[in-house]
């Protein structure tokens, strides 16, 4: 499925979302699927749980 489908399904939750439930359910449907963007990569390998715990000085040396 290409990026545009994607986004275009996606656009399309939160359109539904925001007509049919309001504002909070805009703000949870983006925010469930944040979440879910981050559980894809990390069942792509595309991300490590330590990724998001590095600091940025450990960071700066390893470059």
């Amino acid at each position: 499925m290409s990026m545009a489908m994607v986004g275009l399904v996606a656009g399309m939750a939160l359109g539904f979302a925001g007509y049919f439930g309001g504002f909070g359910a805009f703000l949870l449907v983006a925010a469930l699927g944040a979440v879910g963007y981050v559980a894809g990569r990390f069942a792509d390998g595309d991300l490590e749980p330590g990724d998001f715990f590095q600091s940025r000085a450990r960071a700066d040396r390893r470059r």
